[in-house]
């Protein structure tokens, strides 16, 4: 038990190593792309050098969630090619360690840097993207803001909008706007009127309010009208206001919850938060899978390959399992087959195929 125990430490630390400078060069990587291409945005309204820079500070945490399944696979491999180089992998399989045993020192130590990861990915993840595109929108836009808890302030001309949540439609930039507020006044400040609606929807460059209830204030007086739908003319651009809605991948479990609730409740489209809902679930899932059936397969490779070839496996594997996933989702989205089962056939591909590895090469 005690040799089990050392050989789980060997192995775990050094493929944690390898993990973490893989983690964090890919993820310095993306994150130098994104502040090169904020450059192009520096001198629109307000938006500065270091509100570029505070923007991509902001977007990290979500960064280094999105890139973690790279970074496992790949720094499993380098971590096992260190092993290899050093004899210290032929060591342990020569002393009577399977291939099998040794990958599940690699998921063991993964599965505690897969956990935080998943805690990240769950705070400070959708915290930071939240405060980044409140930050980049108040800075390039002054007619739109968000507030704290997410809702949605705007100005178009005399009139002030309000809104508690927003949706990107599917396949587009035009969004729908949730318990929406629209107060409009006149050029001395004071409120003509006050339109609350459940929902304001974009179709066709106009805006439309459904179950609308609309209140008109005169010198002395008050009156109300309920619609269940009414024009809105607005200057409102669908497009800015899809800067300022947080993608359904980067919600949190949680919110992603309350909006498929809220959507099929109004027997409306939630198939794109309902995806993103089970991805997320199955992304540990995934990570482990992958990190734990990937490795075997190069085995060979690492034995007579440097660094370059462990790489190159490495990539080529984790870009092979993104586009099968990818294809396999889509494809279950066409044929309407339930996202969790959709997400659920690649790992278990994997999972088949490495137990037909290890019934070979054990």
């Amino acid at each position: 038990m005690v040799m089990f125990k050392r050989v789980d430490r060997l192995v775990a630390m050094a493929v944690l190593t390898a993990v973490g400078l893989t983690w964090c060069t890919l993820v310095a990587l993306d994150a130098f792309r994104i502040f090169v291409a904020e450059l192009n945005d520096v001198g629109q309204g307000q938006y500065t050098l270091a509100k570029a820079a505070t923007y991509v500070l902001l977007t990290i945490p979500r960064r280094f969630y999105e890139m973690f399944g790279y970074a496992a696979l790949i720094g499993g491999l380098l971590g096992l090619g260190g092993l290899a180089n050093s004899g210290e992998l032929t060591a342990l399989r020569a002393a009577g360690l399977s291939k099998l045993r040794i990958c599940a020192s690699v998921a063991l130590g993964l599965g505690l840097l897969t956990l935080g990861t998943a805690v990240l990915g769950e705070t400070l993840g959708p915290w930071g993207e939240r405060k980044a595109q409140a930050l980049s929108l108040a800075a390039k836009s002054k007619d739109v803001a968000l507030a704290k808890g997410g809702s949605l302030w705007a100005r178009d001309g005399e009139t002030v909008i309000s809104a508690r949540r927003g949706r990107t439609q599917a396949g587009s930039a035009e969004v729908d706007l949730d318990g929406v507020r629209v107060f409009e006044f006149d050029k001395e400040g004071r409120l003509l009127s006050l339109s609350v609606a459940g929902t304001a929807v974009h179709v066709r460059n106009d805006w439309t309010l459904r179950d609308v209830r609309r209140t008109d204030f005169g010198p002395d007086s008050a009156s109300s009208t309920q619609q269940t739908e009414a024009g809105w003319k607005s200057g409102l651009d669908p497009r800015l206001l899809a800067l300022s809605i947080i993608q359904p991948q980067y919600m949190t479990l949680g919110d992603l919850g309350r909006n498929i609730y809220y959507l099929d409740r109004n027997n409306q489209d939630a198939s794109s938060y309902r995806g993103a809902y089970w991805t997320r679930l199955f992304y540990p899932i995934n990570v482990l899978v992958l990190a734990f059936c990937a490795v075997p397969f190069a085995f060979g490779t690492l034995r007579s390959g440097g660094l370059s070839k462990r790489l190159f496996v490495g990539i080529v594997l984790a870009l092979g399992f993104y586009f099968l996933q990818r294809a396999i989702v889509s494809f279950g989205a066409v044929y309407n087959l339930h996202p969790a089962f959709a997400n659920a056939i690649p790992p278990l591909i994997l999972v088949l195929a490495a137990r037909f590895y290890f019934r070979r090469n054990a």
